[in-house]
């Protein structure tokens, strides 16, 4: 991180980082296939805590609320291993990038198969199991943006909460607006 900060991405070598590390190139290649992986290490990783925390989840709870406990788990997690600063150094270099962008909107999209995935293993069945997947991942991008670009000290867990909760507001808002115009038609 420190030298894609230094020299930039583009311009840091796999010789450079593994000398940081103390490594040597075939000892990197053993953990890493390229150096974008230093910024994607891990993802399985992430993966698999997600559906874990997911299954951790009682059964009873709905679909919604299901994905938002997940979520603030991992959260919580990502927030205690790697921290606020970490996270924003590396969102810097991954968004100076289109093709570490575009590498971590793939990564996300996994996320949320892999989320979809575990809501059918609850008994949700499709659409509503992607629909609300995709949904999650799209309030986790939202709370994660917030989380980082905030100079105030809150927890993404709280963000997740609270970008959650303006989601199911809105979706509470819409319904009663379409029940709205529907009386009118009606009459």
């Amino acid at each position: 991180m420190t030298l894609y900060r230094e020299k930039g991405f583009d311009e840091t070598t796999v010789e450079e980082i593994a000398a940081r590390a103390g490594l040597t190139e075939r000892t990197f290649f053993r953990y890493f296939a390229d150096k974008r992986e230093v910024l994607f290490g891990g993802s399985k990783d992430l993966e698999g805590a997600l559906v874990g925390a997911l299954s951790g989840v009682p059964r009873e709870t709905g679909p919604v609320d299901a994905v938002e406990a997940a979520l603030e788990t991992i959260g919580a997690a990502l927030e205690q291993l790697r921290g606020r600063d970490f996270a924003r150094k590396r969102h810097a270099i991954i968004k100076g990038h289109a093709e570490l962008y575009e590498r971590e909107l793939i990564k996300l999209a996994t996320l949320a198969a892999a989320l979809a995935d575990g809501l059918k293993k609850r008994g949700i069945a499709e659409p509503l199991a992607t629909l609300t997947a995709e949904a999650g991942i799209g309030v986790f991008k939202v709370a994660f943006r917030r989380w980082l670009e905030d100079p105030k000290e809150g927890s993404l867990a709280r963000y997740i909460r609270e970008s959650m909760n303006q989601l199911k507001g809105a979706i509470t808002a819409l319904g009663a607006r379409g029940r709205k115009g529907r009386t009118k038609r009606a009459t």
